[in-house]
């Protein structure tokens, strides 16, 4: 599998500074035991990250039984980066979703999930709950048929395209990506150099404008006058050279008024 800049990073750009918590952020709670019992016997990075996204996949579950499976964390574009950069196995023959088995088969011998096997249409899937009070109740009701697991999300379904670059830009420092913030974020991959992104977003940042609607003003304004740090579009180094370039009329066009 071939390795991939890590969010906030870009080729030849380098890393993009973190700009801070926010003021209220949302967060997810770790209980103390964790950092005194667990961490020191999780000493593979990929399973501390597996572990670390299971917790935080749990927390944001609502509703009885609350599980997760493979395939909720192979959803996560983030985890799936990080494991691409941080796998010392990961190769032609093997791939993120193994790397997340083998993180939750350590998670579950170490008892922080605890899995249960159930038939789902046909098919056998694993689930895991938190070893906490009421997720165990969840595991032993769902044992006995008292309740049923729901909704299963299928590990084999298509997911869509590999993330981009851009697409990992966004969810490290905005946050979750919508359908339609994706389809705006894939042409604004294919209208504006990638270096232009990482700024624009960074700038972004820096003002504590969160939003694809501030970042895409940015690159607009810079489509016209040139980018930061850049001569303007009537000198040779500006941004008029992006318009006689491949995308130049749809940029063109884009910002027709």
């Amino acid at each position: 599998m071939p390795q991939l800049p890590a969010p906030g990073r870009s080729a030849g750009v380098g890393p993009v500074p973190f700009a801070g918590f926010p003021s209220r952020p949302r967060s997810t709670a770790i209980a103390n035991v964790f950092f005194s019992d667990l961490l020191p016997q999780l000493t593979d990075p990929v399973a501390l990250a597996v572990v670390l996204y299971a917790i935080h996949v749990l927390s944001l579950k609502r509703g009885f039984p609350r599980y997760l499976t493979a395939a909720d964390l192979a959803a996560n574009t983030a985890l799936a980066w990080f494991i691409t950069a941080a796998s010392t196995t990961l190769d032609e023959d093997n791939d993120v979703r193994v790397c997340i088995d083998s993180g939750l088969a350590r998670a579950a011998e170490l008892r922080i999930l605890l899995p249960l096997s159930v038939d789902v249409d046909g098919r056998r899937v694993d689930l895991y709950f938190l070893n906490a009070p009421a997720d165990r109740r969840a595991l032993e009701a769902v044992r006995a048929g008292d309740v049923g697991p729901g909704p299963v999300a299928d590990l084999d379904a298509p997911t869509g395209p590999p993330p981009s670059s851009v697409f990992a830009l966004y969810e490290s420092l905005i946050g979750s990506l919508s359908p339609l913030v994706a389809d705006e974020l894939a042409e604004a991959e294919r209208l504006y150099p990638f270096e232009w992104l990482v700024a624009a977003f960074r700038e972004a940042a820096a003002q504590t404008a969160r939003s694809w609607r501030y970042v895409s003003r940015i690159l607009e304004r810079w489509a016209v006058e040139g980018p930061q740090d850049a001569k303007t579009e009537r000198g040779p180094a500006g941004g008029e050279r992006y318009f006689d370039g491949k995308y130049g009329r749809i940029l063109r066009q884009r910002l027709r008024p």
